[in-house]
């Protein structure tokens, strides 16, 4: 075999391995890249827990119940946020890798502030990965992947979205307890109540009872028991008012302002919804201080706020603000009822 023969085979023998070690490692680079930035979990539906926890010590746990999302065991959650949030779950995808330059800069940001997320789905955790801060443009989010074989975080961050969303997604991962509480005070088909009371303890003499004897028949009565003719389809319009009533904001118990509503404030209204089985919810009724600016605004020294109220519900266990808006259909007085001429 000639010289330059065994040269020229040696050459392409030495190119063929240098491109099998370029395969390999590239497949390799490729399957780590592949595992460090699979943040989407597609299976919502089988996600029955959700733990999310940020650096300031705020957590929450929300899992799946029979008779839907309970925070903390014990709370509905509000249907928008974990929808919301689910439906980030399911969509996430990687915009793009951090660059080099970059990447030191982010993990010390994020070891700082970010917020830690786990989901399980039947007792077991299939997914955890760290929500960082948002790109500069705020059209991409930081996270990092951890991996669950060995619970260590993957070297890499990259940039994430949602195709389609124009934001970032670090707002939809709340950790703040009070956020996630279902604003539902009221929520009563008119089949259930088997009477409604209303004290309106500035107009006694305004207050009323309603007796559903059945959907058909119903009985409109002061407080002392002394019948008042009625118009029927002011009736029925009024009881079906008690189906998805809300509150706008959940208040803290923590809060100084439900520490004075409960020790010293008097209620100018109190609704008392009795149901089929005999059981009562209880809301109350306090007046909201104007502010100034709402005064200016509408030219109007008014004594309390003409928009918002504060609302003592779930028998007295929580505090919320309402708007009269919703609620101004139901504080009525008896007279609202009467016949028209």
């Amino acid at each position: 075999m000639k010289k330059s023969t065994i040269i020229l085979l040696s050459i392409l023998i030495a190119l063929a391995g240098f491109s099998i070690y370029i395969y390999k490692n590239k497949s390799k680079t490729s399957t780590i890249d592949k595992e460090a930035s699979d943040f989407k979990y597609k299976d919502t539906a089988s996600i029955d827990k959700i733990f999310l926890a940020d650096k300031e010590g705020k957590q929450i746990l929300v899992e799946r119940k029979a008779e839907g999302w309970l925070l903390d065991g014990k709370y509905h959650v509000r249907p928008d946020v974990i929808d919301l949030l689910l439906y980030t779950i399911r969509s996430v995808e990687v915009k793009s890798p951090v660059s080099k330059n970059g990447r030191t800069s982010v993990i010390k940001i994020m070891a700082a502030k970010s917020t830690k997320v786990e989901l399980y789905s039947k007792g077991e955790k299939v997914k955890q990965y760290y929500v960082g801060h948002a790109t500069q443009d705020n059209t991409g989010t930081y996270m990092i992947l951890t991996n669950l074989e060995n619970g260590e975080n993957y070297e890499e961050p990259f940039i994430t979205h949602i195709p389609g969303f124009d934001g970032f997604l670090s707002t939809r991962y709340i950790t703040d307890a009070i956020d996630w509480r279902d604003r539902l005070l009221i929520n009563y088909r008119p089949p259930q109540i088997k009477q409604i009371k209303l004290e309106l303890h500035e107009a006694l003499d305004s207050s009323f009872v309603i007796d559903l004897y059945s959907m058909q028949r119903f009985g409109l009565k002061t407080l002392k028991g002394k019948f008042i003719p009625f118009q029927e389809d002011q009736m029925k319009q009024y009881i079906a008012y008690f189906q998805n009533v809300n509150c706008e904001i959940v208040l803290d118990k923590k809060d100084r302002l439900v520490d004075s509503l409960s020790k010293s404030a008097m209620p100018f209204a109190t609704l008392t919804i009795t149901d089929r089985n005999n059981e009562n919810s209880v809301c109350e009724f306090f007046h909201k201080q104007p502010s100034a600016l709402k005064n200016e605004e509408y030219g109007i020294n008014y004594k309390y706020d003409p928009d918002r109220l504060f609302v003592k519900y779930n028998n007295g266990k929580d505090f919320g603000v309402a708007q009269f808006y919703v609620f101004g259909k139901i504080l009525q007085t008896y007279q609202y009822f009467l016949p028209r001429k």
